[in-house]
Order: structure tokens, then C-alpha cells, then sequence
């Protein structure tokens, strides 16, 4: 089976996109998705978040909330707001933040790729968070959020998109949050081919956000493979939906730490104790880390720039991430916070928010200090992934972010 295939995508019909697209579903809460699909009653956010027209209270997970899901994608169906291309296609697929631009290819990509690790993935997954993506493929016989790939060094697929891009988009939209979505259909046989095979050539893709997606996308697979005695491998479950770019174009921002106390140190204790493991120099501005090894500590009013010692920096590919070094030399022996994961005295800031948030959250008292980090890179990301190693989490923030509704992937 190829790595990549064509499909026939349901997209907002001609001049509908801007009133169809929505944020992912995970970056919304429902309060947050009510506020902003009122009035816009063709928003993708009434199948991603259906719970925002059942009574207030609602559990998400219940249900009827699924139930609603497709009831709301049968009538946007039979409003002709959402229409299915009559052949299976590819899709470029553009995303423009201010002076950044990254353009993929929107696919279905092989559930046995995932499954057999070339389609490689470096975070665990939450077994609830599963079961409620398979809930929602489901119920909709169709996978609505897009997995994030990352494609490695490969000229040819970057030509082939440009290519596929000269021409007017047929949806083009910008979000509530400024970043501009725009899709090309690529209809042409031939560069249909070559784009199946370009891919097909390659070693292996990458999950950058998507995991929950993506493993639920192969439990659907495997329970209608047991269910299917005529299972041939070409049915549309075999294969999830996803928006690739090569990985030189994807931007990870940082992933910043508040804590909520010192563990009982004293701020001058705690940069004092800092101090037997990192070089420590007071900061007039706040402090972006320039390069790995480098942070910046938000503390009592002022700033600190960190750098380890170098010689702390291990090979593993694991070990060396500035999460992992974080928590291993400060988060962990110092503040006592042994798993992020679980801990309340921890919380994360995307670096979308900026330094101000650092600073916002510990000025306040919420928190007594914040840690600016150097954004994970993608070369990180990917060796760790090679490795069949995880990450910790909240170790990327990938921005900007695709959007629900554009192109959904049909199951039947």
C-alpha cells in the first residue's frame, strides 16, 4: 500500500470557507467554541464541538454529543454548504502568519505506515482522549481533523506544491486569529503520480500534532478490518487524513514553565543553587533564549539569563532537549516537581502568548517563577522520533495551526 493517497475530500463549497472554518477542536474549550459560533451557524465548531448547541452542563464525552455531531454534518450536507469532490484528488494547502508561510499537501496517509512506525510519532497518547476521537470517527464515518505531518528534505514535492499554487485557491479564508488558510484542488493525473511516488519513496513521515487522531484512526481501521471478511487493504478506513509540510517549513515555538512556588527556597537561594550547575547574569529586558542551553528565569521583578554547563549536556536524544535538561537539572531536583505530566505546582505557556504571559502570571502572584525556553527544532523533534523514544510533554508548540473544515475525509 503507498504511503500516501488521493481522496476524495468534502470541503466547503464554493465561497463558503470563511464561514466554515474553525479552529482545531483541542485548542478550544466548549465556552470558548459557544462564544465563537455565535451567529455563525455553518462554523465547522457545531461538528468538532457539538456539545455548544446541547444544554449548558452537557458532558462532553456523552452520547449525544457524538449523536449531534452528525446530525449537524448531515444538514451542512444537505444545505450544500459542505460538498464531496466527485474523484479522489490531492490538496495544497497554504498557511500564511504574518511574514511566515508554510504550504503542504493535504493526503490520506496509510494507516500500516503508522502502524508499522514510518509513520513515526514521539508523544504517548491518553487512552480517553483516544476513545474520544474514535467516538467522533464514528459517529461521523469521517475523520474531520487533519493530522500534522512533517515531511523530511525532498526538492521535488517542494516544486510540485509551488507548482500546484500558482493559480487563484479555491477556498481561501483567515481565522479570528489572522493566520490565512488557502487550498488549491491538484486534479492532474500525472502530477498525482508523481506525487504518490515522491512520497512513497521516502523513509519515513512525522507526527508533529495529531497523536490522539491518529491513533484512534488505526483502532477505527483495525475494528472494520475484523468486521469486514472481504477486507482488501483499499477501503477509505485504511487511511487517515493529514496536511503535510516539509519540516524546513514548520515553525515550533517555545513552550514556557510557570511554577507555583519555590519548594521553600528563598529567590536568592534558588539562584544560588542555580548557580552550581548554570552561569547566571541579571537581565535588563526579558530574556529569549538565543540558542539550546540558554533560558530565561522570571523571578521576584526581575530577569535572569541561564546557561548550562555544557558538560550536562548528554548525547541521548532525549536528554539533550532544553524540556528535558530543565527538568532534569531545576523543574525536578530543585522545585521538587517530579512529573509535569500530573503535578499542579507546573503549568505550560505557549510561546504564542509571549514573554508579557511570563511575566503577567508571576507579577500577579499566581505564580513565583517562569522559565523562557528556546524552541524544540524540528531536527530534534524528528531524531527523537527515529529513535522510538518519546518526548516529555509540552515540548512543542507548533503555530501556525491548520483548521477544522477545510477538508474532511470520507470513510465510505
Amino acid at each position: 500500500m503507498p504511503l500516501i493517497r488521493p481522496f476524495p475530500a468534502l470541503r466547503p463549497a464554493a465561497g463558503r470557507a470563511q464561514e466554515v472554518i474553525a479552529p482545531p477542536y483541542d485548542v478550544l474549550d466548549t465556552e470558548e467554541a459557544r462564544t465563537l459560533a455565535q451567529g455563525r451557524p455553518w462554523s465547522f465548531l457545531h461538528i468538532s464541538k457539538p456539545e455548544i448547541d446541547l444544554p449548558p452542563g452537557t458532558d462532553p464525552y456523552a452520547p449525544e454529543v457524538y449523536a449531534k455531531a452528525a446530525e449537524n454534518l448531515r444538514h451542512m450536507l444537505a444545505a450544500g454548504v459542505l460538498r464531496q469532490d466527485p474523484a479522489p484528488y490531492y490538496y495544497a494547502y497554504r498557511l500564511v502568519m504574518g511574514e511566515h508561510v508554510q504550504t503542504g499537501l493535504v493526503a490520506a496517509a496509510s494507516v500500516a505506515a503508522y502502524d508499522a512506525n514510518r509513520i513515526r510519532r514521539h508523544e504517548f497518547t491518553r487512552p480517553d482522549k483516544e476513545d474520544d476521537r474514535v467516538r467522533q470517527i464514528t459517529a461521523l464515518n469521517a475523520q474531520t481533523g487533519p493530522v500534522l505531518l512533517a515531511y523530511p528534505h525532498a526538492p521535488l514535492v517542494d516544486e510540485l506544491l509551488a507548482a500546484a499554487t500558482r493559480g487563484e485557491p479555491e477556498a481561501d479564508a483567515v481565522s479570528e486569529s489572522g493566520v490565512r488558510h488557502s487550498l488549491w484542488v491538484i486534479r492532474d493525473a500525472e502530477t498525482i503520480a508523481r506525487l504518490t511516488a515522491l512520497f512513497d519513496a521516502m523513509p519515513a513521515l512525522y507526527i508533529a500534532d495529531g497523536h490522539h487522531r491518529s491513533a484512534a484512526a488505526s483502532r477505527v481501521a483495525a475494528a472494520r478490518r475484523a468486521a469486514e471478511p472481504h477486507h482488501s487493504g483499499a477501503e477509505a478506513y485504511n487511511y487517515f487524513l493529514a496536511v503535510i509540510f516539509p519540516a524546513w517549513q514548520m515553525r515550533i515555538l517555545d513552550y514556557n514553565r510557570v511554577v507555583r512556588d519555590l519548594n521553600g527556597l528563598s529567590a536568592e537561594a534558588l539562584l544560588q543553587k542555580l548557580g552550581e550547575k548554570f552561569t547566571v547574569e541579571p537581565a535588563q529586558a526579558p530574556v529569549r533564549p538565543a540558542q539550546p542551553g540558554e533560558f530565561g528565569l522570571y523571578l521576584a521583578g526581575r530577569w535572569h539569563r541561564l546557561r548550562i554547563d555544557p558538560r550536562l549536556i548528554p548525547a541521548d536524544p532525549v536528554a539533550r532537549l532544553d524540556v528535558s535538561l530543565l527538568q532534569a537539572h531545576v523543574i525536578g531536583p530543585i522545585l521538587g516537581i517530579e512529573d509535569p505530566r500530573r503535578d499542579r505546582r507546573i503549568d505550560f505557556v505557549g510561546g504564542i502568548r509571549g514573554l508579557e504571559e511570563l511575566e503577567r502570571r508571576v507579577d500577579r502572584g499566581e505564580m513565583a517563577a517562569a522559565f523562557s525556553l528556546f524552541p524544540t527544532r524540528m531536527e530534534d523533534l524528528m531524531a527523537v522520533a527515529d529513535t522510538g523514544q518519546v518526548m516529555p510533554p509540552k515540548s512543542t508548540w507548533f503555530e501556525p495551526k491548520l483548521a477544522d473544515g477545510l477538508a474532511s475525509h470520507l470513510l465510505d
